[in-house]
């Protein structure tokens, strides 16, 4: 496993990331759950991350009770807060102070530690005062309840005002957790300069793109069965804009360049986004414990200009770069 620098910090996490978004807690029993962590601990991922809104904080009390026993200054746990918890009851969802203070003090709990590494904006909350927010933050970091604050999906114009008030109550915006993949890559025209330039790293979801990348979608073949394709309750429309004969055409060509490369098509995804140097890590998740060691494989790839220059003359043509998409085309709660 190789590890990065967060930000312009000396924190450092693993380039692969284990996420439990739609797996913990829903998709799998415990069981397997707890089983598929231990296994990204064996491979030598250090880095976990959650969110309180997934599965309606379950998920976060998945991942805190597979975690326990493990030495805690030796993991970095992340954690998110925006999207409704609870009954969703006025101010169960948001930035506002209210609403933070409560969500961490939540997580904490069901996360079994004292503290989370990286406490995230899961998105921005146009509904209250940034300055309201940031305070917040600020406060959280001054009790050690987090060591370190990130937001998710927001945009350039809205991490430079967070950033800026972040400088002024003392602490730092060190991280953007957005979408990115070789089919969505609407965050390098604005947000990536945008954080080089402020000193925040990207860690990136779906850089498999649901699955689509590894290639099991064949243009005119029958749908995997139980795959995410077939899944009438949701997975289903996450990836129903990529399920073009165009874009699944395109995937199958990228074959003969993982083959060259000894790599699997989901291994040169996740390699493809760790070239960015703007990414700090990559999130992946699994349903299967037997999945994390092929995806921790693609920690440390080097895909030379010459690697790069081929995906984009197979790919290119159908990947998304409008600055202007700023949600997710997978999910709103990713």
């Amino acid at each position: 496993m190789e590890f990065r620098y967060l930000g312009n910090s000396g924190f450092k996490i693993s380039e692969i990331i284990y996420g439990n978004w739609l797996t913990h807690a829903s998709q799998v029993d415990d069981e397997t759950a707890g089983k598929s962590i231990h296994a990204a601990l064996d491979a030598g991922i250090s880095s976990f991350d959650t969110a309180d809104a997934y599965a309606n904080t379950a998920a976060e009390a998945v991942l805190g009770n597979a975690l326990k026993g493990e030495r805690r200054e030796s993991i970095e746990i992340f954690t998110k807060v925006y999207w409704p918890t609870g009954p969703g009851g006025k101010n169960d969802t948001g930035l506002s102070r209210k609403h933070i203070m409560e969500s961490i003090n939540g997580s904490l709990e069901r996360l079994g530690t004292d503290y989370v590494d990286l406490y995230q904006a899961h998105r921005f909350d146009y509904e209250t005062p940034i300055e309201e927010t940031m305070q917040a933050f600020a406060d959280i970091v001054r009790q050690g309840k987090a060591l370190y604050i990130g937001v998710s999906e927001w945009n350039a114009e809205q991490i430079r005002a967070g950033h800026k008030l972040a400088t002024e109550l003392g602490f730092q915006l060190i991280s953007n957790q957005p979408q990115y993949n070789m089919l969505w890559r609407v965050i390098e025209r604005e947000v990536v300069p945008t954080s080089e330039e402020l000193g925040l790293s990207q860690i990136v979801f779906s850089p498999i793109a649901q699955g689509i990348l590894t290639g099991k979608y064949v243009p005119g073949q029958p749908l995997p069965e139980g795959s995410r394709a077939t899944d009438e309750k949701g997975g289903k429309n996450m990836i129903s804009r990529w399920m073009r004969d165009d874009i699944l055409t395109a995937v199958q060509n990228l074959k003969p360049i993982a083959d060259e490369l000894d790599l699997t098509l989901a291994q040169l995804a996740v390699a493809w986004v760790l070239q960015n140097p703007n990414v700090a890590g990559a999130i992946v998740g699994a349903s299967r414990p037997e999945q994390i060691a092929s995806n921790a494989a693609a920690a440390g790839v080097k895909l030379e200009a010459s690697v790069l220059a081929k995906i984009d003359e197979v790919i290119g043509s159908v990947a998304e770069t409008d600055p202007t998409l700023t949600q997710s085309p997978a999910s709103r709660v990713a």
